[in-house]
C-alpha cells in the first residue's frame, strides 16, 4: 500500500518559546528555544495537537506566511506527512507532540508567560517559557478549543473536560436526571458550569424552572449530590452580586445613536495641489488643510515619494527646501554611523551578546520570508532583501530596548517599496514605529489595551455584537490581533495598504481612527457572525477569510460616519472620549483641537468648516 498522506493546519504558531520540561525522549531539546503550534490535521484521529519544534526545524517555504512572533492569527498553511514512513530520526530533530485528548489541565503562572500541561495523574507533560511575551492569546485559543473549567482554588489552573472522560459521566448522569439541559451535544454539567459564568441570571431561573419539575417528584426520584448543590449555590451567590442593587434589580436601557451620515471619500492629493501649498522657500502653508485632504483621499502615488517623509515626521512640516536639505545630511551621517557600529561587531562580540545575537537570527530569518511574492523582493540575492535586512539590523541599534518583534519587517515593506532609498526608508520606519511602538511590548500591554478599547467602543455602537463576543468567548477581541499588530498589512493589496496608512498617519479625525476602522469591519461582518451562530474557533476562520475582501474606501466612508455619531451622541462617555482623543465634558479643546475657525461662522463644527472649504478645493 502506498503512503497515507496527513494533511493539517497550522492555527497558531508563536516563536521564542523555551522547552522548559517534558518527558524524558526529549531530554536533549530542554532550555532550547523554538517554536510552538496548535496544528489541526484532517485525517488522523489525532485531530487536534500542540506541537513544540526547536528552531533548526523549519517549514518547508520559501514564502510562507508571518509567523509572529506575539502571535499569530488562523493561519491556512498546510503541510504534508507520511504517515507510514516518518522522518528518519538522524536526519531530523524530533518535535514534542502532544495530542489535545492527552491534555487533561494546563496551568498559566510567572506573570502568564509559563505554561505548562498536566497528564491528570498531577504529571506534568511539558512546560513552556515566552520569551517574547505572554501566553494570553494561547490561552484563549485553548480556552476556545478546549472544553475547561477553573480550578476551585486556583484561577490559573484549567480542568479539560472531555466528553467521553469517565471520570465525568457519572456527574453528567446527575445532572442529565435533572433534566437541566435538553442539547446532548456537550455534557450537561459542563454546560450548566459555562452558562454560570457567563450570563448566571438568566441561568439561575432556567435551571429553577426545571428543578421545579424535580421538586414536585417523589422523594426517592430526587436525590441531589454535594457537586448539584453548589452549583445552585454559585448561581445564587453570582446573581446576587452581580444583578441587584439593595432589593432591586438593575435593568440597563440603551439609549439610542443620532443618525450616522455618509462622508464621502475625496480625490487624492495631487501633484498640482501640493506645489500651491508651498511658499517660495518651500515651506507648507497650510498643514492642516492638507491633512484633511490626504485623510479625505489620501495621496496620488506619484507624490508619496515626498509627502510620507512628512506624515512619518522625517521631514518637519514647517521645514524650508535648504533646512530639509541639511536635515538630509545629518541623517544620512546618523545612519551610516548607527550601521558599522553592528557591521564591525566581532564574532566574539556576538558570542558575548546573546540579545543582539538572538534579533539578529529573527531578522535573517524574517526577510527571507517577508513580501517575496513581489517582484521588488523576490528571487534569490535580491539586493533589496539586503536593504530590508540592513536596516532593521540597524534600528536595532537605534532602538535595542525595543530592538525587532517579528512583524516589523511586514511594517518596514512598504516604505522601502516605496522609496527604494535605504537612509529615507530607515528614518520614515523609526517615524512609523514611533506611532506604534507599543504594539511590540515584550508584555504586550499595549496591545491588550488597543484590544479593550476596541471592546469598549463597539459596545457602544454595537452592544449586539459585543454581548454576543462574549457569550462566545470572544469578548477578547483576540481574532482583531493581527489588525492592530500591522495595521491590515496582512489583509489588503499594497496599494490599500499605502491609502490606509497614509489615511491613519493623518491623525484625522481623532485619536486611534484606526479602532474605528475595526468597528466598520466587525458591524459589516455582524451578520455573518451571529446568523451563523459562529463560536471562538469560527470567528477566528471567518475574520481570517477576509483577508483580500476588504473594500478600503467603503471601510473608511462607514468609520468616518461612526466616528460623528459617537461624537454627537448625548451619553458619550468619558472613557470614550479618552480613547478618541475628544474634550471631556467641561472642558475646553486645546489650540491642537482647533484647526481654523471663521469669525462669520462661530458655531460651525471646524473640522466641518475645513471639510466644506477642502471639498470646495478639490472641486
Amino acid at each position: 500500500m502506498g503512503d497515507v498522506l496527513m494533511e493539517c493546519m497550522e492555527i497558531f504558531s508563536q516563536d521564542g518559546v523555551q522547552l522548559k520540561s517534558a518527558q524524558a525522549t526529549y531530554v536533549n531539546y530542554l532550555n532550547l528555544v523554538g517554536t510552538l503550534y496548535i496544528t489541526e490535521y484532517a485525517n488522523s484521529n489525532c485531530k487536534r495537537c500542540l506541537e513544540w519544534k526547536p528552531n533548526d526545524v523549519t517549514v518547508d517555504s520559501d514564502v510562507q506566511d508571518q509567523e509572529w512572533a506575539v502571535v499569530n492569527t488562523v493561519q491556512k498553511r498546510s503541510r504534508t506527512f507520511s504517515e507510514s514512513q516518518p522522518p528518519d530520526a538522524s536526519t531530523r530533530p524530533k518535535f514534542l507532540k502532544v495530542n489535545f485528548n492527552d491534555i487533561k489541565s494546563f496551568k498559566i503562572s510567572n506573570k502568564n508567560r509559563q505554561l505548562t500541561i498536566f497528564d491528570g495523574k498531577s504529571e506534568v507533560t511539558c512546560c513552556f517559557i515566552f520569551q517574547h511575551g505572554d501566553c494570553d492569546y494561547l490561552l484563549s485559543l485553548m480556552r476556545g478549543l478546549l472544553k475547561t473549567v477553573s480550578a476551585k482554588r486556583d484561577k490559573h489552573l484549567y480542568i479539560v473536560i472531555h466528553g467521553d472522560d469517565p471520570e465525568t459521566a457519572q456527574l453528567d448522569k446527575s445532572f442529565a436526571e435533572l433534566n437541566i439541559f435538553q442539547d446532548s451535544s456537550h455534557p450537561s454539567w459542563w454546560k450548566l458550569v459555562k452558562n454560570f459564568q457567563e450570563r448566571p441570571y438568566e441561568t439561575t431561573f432556567e435551571t429553577f424552572s426545571r428543578v421545579t419539575d424535580f421538586v414536585y417528584r417523589s422523594p426517592d426520584q430526587r436525590d441531589i449530590d454535594d457537586d448539584q448543590r453548589e452549583l445552585l449555590h454559585r448561581s445564587l451567590t453570582e446573581y446576587a452580586s452581580t444583578h441587584c442593587q439593595g432589593d432591586y434589580e438593575v435593568i440597563a436601557k440603551v439609549p439610542e445613536l443620532p443618525e450616522r451620515k455618509d462622508y464621502p471619500r475625496g480625490r487624492p492629493l495631487s501633484t498640482e495641489q501640493w506645489k500651491n501649498l508651498q511658499n517660495h522657500e518651500g515651506k507648507l502653508e497650510d498643514v492642516d488643510q492638507i491633512k484633511l485632504m490626504i485623510f479625505r483621499g489620501g495621496v496620488a502615488p506619484n507624490l508619496r515619494y515626498e509627502v510620507w517623509k512628512y506624515l512619518l515626521d522625517y521631514f518637519p512640516w514647517d521645514s524650508t527646501q535648504v533646512e530639509r536639505q541639511k536635515l538630509l545630511c545629518e541623517k544620512n551621517d546618523e545612519y551610516y554611523n548607527m550601521k558599522l557600529q553592528w557591521k564591525r561587531m566581532t564574532r566574539v562580540q556576538e558570542d558575548n551578546f546573546s540579545d543582539f545575537r538572538e534579533r539578529k537570527n529573527l531578522i535573517e530569518k524574517d526577510v527571507n520570508r517577508t513580501d517575496r511574492t513581489l517582484d521588488f523582493y523576490a528571487g534569490d540575492n535580491n539586493p533589496n532583501l539586503q536593504l530590508l535586512y540592513d536596516i532593521l539590523m540597524t534600528y536595532v541599534m537605534y532602538n535595542f530596548d525595543l530592538g525587532y518583534v517579528q512583524g516589523m519587517s511586514d511594517l518596514l515593506s512598504p516604505i522601502l517599496h516605496l522609496l527604494k532609498n535605504e537612509v529615507d526608508a530607515f528614518w520614515c520606519f523609526v517615524g512609523f514605529m514611533n506611532k506604534i511602538n507599543s504594539n511590540f511590548d515584550i508584555d504586550q500591554a499595549g496591545m491588550k489595551e488597543q484590544l479593550q478599547n476596541l471592546h469598549t467602543i463597539l459596545g457602544f455602537i454595537e452592544p449586539q455584537l459585543v454581548n454576543y463576543l462574549d457569550k462566545h468567548d470572544s469578548g477578547n477581541m483576540f481574532f482583531c490581533f493581527r489588525w492592530l499588530l500591522v495595521w491590515f498589512k496582512r489583509e489588503l493589496s499594497f496599494e490599500d495598504v499605502m491609502r490606509l496608512w497614509e489615511v491613519l498617519w493623518s491623525g484625522l479625525p481623532c485619536d486611534n481612527f484606526h479602532l474605528l476602522v475595526c468597528v466598520a469591519i466587525l458591524e459589516t461582518e455582524k451578520q455573518a457572525l451571529m446568523e451563523n451562530n459562529y463560536g471562538f474557533t469560527e470567528i477566528l476562520k471567518h475574520i481570517n477569510d477576509l483577508c483580500g475582501k476588504l473594500d478600503v474606501p467603503a471601510i473608511l466612508v462607514k468609520a468616518e460616519g461612526i466616528f460623528h455619531q459617537i461624537k454627537e451622541a448625548e451619553h458619550l462617555t468619558d472613557n470614550i472620549r479618552v480613547i478618541l482623543g475628544l474634550p471631556l465634558v467641561g472642558t475646553q479643546p486645546s489650540t491642537e483641537e482647533v484647526i481654523s475657525i471663521s469669525p462669520d461662522s462661530p458655531d460651525e463644527d471646524p473640522y466641518e468648516q475645513v471639510y466644506n472649504t477642502m471639498q470646495h478645493i478639490i472641486t
